[in-house]
């Protein structure tokens, strides 16, 4: 394991505080014992080394009092050495159930909204990956790759039963196509909300909000967290449980992918390439414009490279399309954004719903 693997995996631990405050108080004490010429910068490190304990006290009182009040909702299921949390409700009957994979690295309640439309026509699934919601964060380094694998896993040994229906948005979205490259036994179709296209990580201009993410998520949110200070934007939007390392470790650990390097070197496992679906039904699903990711051009361009970046973000994610020959392209109502998953999911709702009904009505008849 790489050293930045090592820190992640001791910072997701909510307790690594207490050791880490251990650090400064030796030095401060190593310098007091050097002599009085010492005794002042020796106190200010056993000062500062009093302030991160009482700091990783207070995290570790706030995450067992979100714990007690807050118990997972649905099952805790074993994919090898840590849990995966899932919540399944309603019944499937002749129709597929759905399961659905949010954005970033966010836990399933981020999708909460839309599970609760879908859960009176179908089963429908939320599933927290590893560090988000309930969920263990599992080993580093996370990739998209193994979290596949594990989203697989804990769907089998929870005993729901497929070919499933998965609808995943953003990298949501990249996961879910992965899944069914994998297990094409397991899928029944494909929901894509606006995925993230692989080769705008690879080949795209510089995004400030894809470099930033995993300095972001560990620095500004994970080592807070761990001395007490907790900010109001997390990686993961499950209420109360947010407030745990492991959700910021385990995004900053993932969003090593989503750079030039990164996707490079994960490719092959992780991308789904040009016919690899077969004929799998799969809807991509997406706003006609940049509507709300005007950040993406960046200030400072002229007009033809503000153009050129333009094209090349809408005309990326329609890869997509060539996955399967059984595609098609479903634009996103008129003023939505690549958030439109919250701003219309009534509109998220329905598209489920209508491949669902086309499901069943394909459906071969059971024999007599």
């Amino acid at each position: 394991m790489c050293a930045t693997n090592m820190v992640l995996a001791l910072v997701s631990r909510d307790w690594a505080g207490l050791p880490l405050a251990l650090l400064p108080a030796a030095a401060g004490g190593w310098c007091i014992a050097l002599g009085s010429a010492w005794a002042v910068p020796g106190g200010l490190l056993l000062g500062i080394a009093a302030l991160l304990a009482a700091g990783s006290l207070r995290h570790l009182v706030h995450v067992a009092r979100a714990g007690a009040s807050n118990p997972p909702p649905g099952r805790m299921v074993d994919v090898g050495g840590h849990r995966i949390h899932l919540l399944a409700e309603g019944e499937s009957a002749t129709r597929p159930a759905v399961v659905w994979m949010p954005g970033g690295h966010a836990g399933g309640h981020a999708m909460h909204h839309l599970h609760t439309m879908l859960r009176e026509h179908t089963r429908s699934i939320l599933v927290d990956r590893p560090g988000s919601g309930w969920s263990d964060a599992g080993p580093f380094p996370r990739t998209t790759a193994a979290e596949t694998g594990e989203l697989l896993t804990a769907l089998e040994r929870a005993g729901e039963k497929g070919p499933f229906v998965f609808v995943g948005h953003s990298f949501g979205g990249l996961l879910v196509a992965n899944a069914a490259r994998r297990r094409p036994d397991l899928v029944a179709g494909l929901v894509l909300l606006d995925p993230t296209p692989p080769d705008v990580v690879t080949y795209g201009p510089p995004n400030p909000v894809l470099r930033q993410s995993g300095p972001r998520f560990f620095l500004r949110s994970a080592v807070r967290k761990l001395f007490g200070i907790h900010p109001g934007a997390a990686a993961d939007s499950t209420p109360a449980v947010g407030s745990r390392t492991r959700a910021d470790c385990a995004a900053a650990s993932i969003f090593r992918e989503l750079t030039p390097a990164g996707m490079a070197g994960v490719g092959w496992q992780t991308v789904v390439y040009d016919g690899d679906l077969g004929d799998l039904p799969l809807l991509l699903v997406a706003p006609r414009d940049l509507t709300g990711g005007g950040q993406v051009l960046e200030v400072g361009r002229d007009a033809a490279e503000a153009a050129r970046i333009r094209r090349f973000y809408l005309t990326t994610r329609e890869r997509f399309l060539a996955t399967s020959t059984a595609s098609r392209r479903i634009h996103t109502p008129e003023g939505t954004g690549h958030g439109f998953p919250d701003e219309d999911p009534g509109f998220v709702a329905e598209t489920v719903r209508t491949l669902l009904s086309e499901l069943e009505s394909n459906r071969p008849a059971a024999s007599s």
